[in-house]
């Protein structure tokens, strides 16, 4: 089998700032939503530890094809501006190629740019011309997801396993949950993989917005990976995670969410998503006794 190298090439530029760029290139469950190449091919997420020494496994399915497994380990990663990482492709047990691939992030007015190197050793045919269009493809759909994520972030002066405490206990969460002057009111709840919560988001004048989380990862005191619905079983409105770092005795939490199209981005910040979002870490740290 003749073993092929090349160098690939790829830039984009984001309407979106380069932190939260950075957060739709690394969050595992912003890549989920951006891996596909295309329509007819579903992307299955089997491991995903974004860390240095951390490791991604994934199938790419297409009905009536065999599975491409996709294993990648994390070489460095400095927010916001660099990551490197390896990737092994394969299929039925036979490497198909391998690669090194480094991302550089920088500002670019109101948006960023991306420039990816792909260091290719391929071992079968044509993987140089599918390597392009399907990393080309899935780079295309991360500039969408960019444009439509909203990134929040907070320290809370206090230790992760307190933070992650309040937030991953059915008793408290509810305490604390949603912006100034809300209330939730919980039909079911539970807070493990798998899980979902069902419940209402009860406003000051005392409007009932219907909520539905289902979760689809609870990593103990590092992430949540959730899906956020128009009340129970309704339609899908986001993808969204909650990170949990440790910074120095406090704890950096970090909320990210794709939203499903460009017009509920849009809609969400203008009635003050952020600023909202921002008031629910604030309630957090409080019931914490941080601030």
């Amino acid at each position: 089998m003749k073993n092929e190298c090349a160098t690939l090439t790829f830039e984009r530029q984001l309407p979106a700032p380069v932190s939260t760029l950075w957060q739709a290139w690394t969050a595992p469950a912003a890549r989920a939503v951006w891996a596909s190449p295309a329509p007819d091919v579903t992307v299955e997420f089997l491991e995903a530890d974004t860390r240095v020494g951390g490791r991604e496994v994934s199938l790419c399915k297409v009905a009536g094809q065999p599975d491409i497994r996709l294993e990648a380990g994390w070489l460095h990663l400095q927010p916001d501006a660099r990551s490197v990482n390896y990737e092994v492709i394969s299929c039925e047990g036979e490497a198909l190629s391998a690669g090194l691939i480094t991302a550089a992030f920088s500002p670019d007015g109101d948006g960023s740019q991306m420039r990816v190197t792909v260091q290719l050793s391929s071992l079968a045919s044509d993987m140089e011309a599918g390597y392009r269009q399907g990393f080309g493809a899935g780079l295309d759909n991360l500039v969408g997801v960019a444009s439509r994520t909203m990134v929040l972030r907070r320290i809370i002066k206090a230790p992760r396993h307190v933070v992650w405490g309040a937030w991953i206990n059915p008793e408290t969460l509810p305490k604390w949950w949603g912006p100034d002057g809300f209330s939730c009111r919980t039909d079911r709840i539970d807070l493990r993989t798998g899980g979902e919560w069902v419940f209402d988001m009860i406003a000051p004048d005392g409007t009932v917005f219907p909520n539905h989380h289902r979760y689809g990862e609870v990593r103990a005191e590092d992430r949540i990976a959730y899906t956020l619905l128009w009340g129970e079983n309704g339609p899908k409105h986001a993808d969204a995670w909650a990170t949990f770092e440790d910074n120095d005795g406090a704890t950096t939490v970090t909320l990210g969410m794709v939203f499903t199209t460009a017009a509920e981005f849009q809609s969400a910040r203008s009635f003050g998503a952020e600023e909202l979002g921002m008031q629910t870490l604030g309630k957090l740290a409080h019931f914490v006794g941080s601030a």
